[in-house]
């Protein structure tokens, strides 16, 4: 499951012309499930990491800088291929910065591409597996395709769910209902 609440914004600008580049080259290359679990991986690294947060966004260090120790991170994750290049290239462009909104936007290439719909669920408390799996269902026949869940604990809902598709979007969230009770009660005075 995603965990970047971003990712359902549109990638433009130059991310976006990285990201479909490195789409098209791995669709070409028939790498394109191959440099999304690479991709995956150095994501990974990236959250887990504030040394490595402060490389990719800090334009104090070089180009050269900047490659030799993502070059490094790299070997050491044992991410290469396509993936790996893309990265180097990135880094050797002084692009560093934007390269998590590049893999934001691989990724919603890839979806595009397999038809899959993101659906971004909130929830006061973690779901049981058969609610998760009745959701999921649920969902699927809404969007009438394959659905990519992004689900966020958030207790702030107090309970029910806050489901988004796409630019649709459903509040059954019991904080909505009684913030709508409150404004009725306040109106009624």
């Amino acid at each position: 499951m995603a965990q970047n609440g971003s990712e359902g914004a549109l990638v433009s600008g130059v991310a976006g012309r990285y990201a479909l580049a490195l789409f098209e080259l791995a669709r070409d290359e028939n790498q394109v499930d191959d440099v999304s679990q690479n991709l995956d991986r150095f994501e990974s690294l990236y959250n887990d990491s504030d040394d490595l947060r402060r490389l990719v966004k800090s334009p104090a260090y070089s180009a050269d800088q900047q490659e030799a120790a993502i070059v490094a991170v790299l070997s050491k994750a044992g991410i290469g291929g396509l993936a790996a290049n893309f990265v180097k290239l990135v880094a050797s462009n002084r692009r560093l910065f934007a390269l998590p909104d590049m893999i934001r936007g691989y990724r919603e290439k890839v979806r595009e591409s397999k038809g899959i719909v993101r659906a971004e669920v909130r929830v006061a408390e973690k779901p049981s597996e058969a609610l998760l799996k009745d959701i999921e269902q649920t969902l699927r026949e809404v969007a009438g395709s394959e659905i990519q869940l992004d689900l966020k604990v958030d207790p702030s809902l107090i309970g029910g769910l806050v489901v988004k598709i796409g630019s649709r979007m459903v509040d059954a969230s019991l904080r909505t209902k009684l913030n709508g009770i409150r404004l009725a009660m306040h109106a009624a005075h």
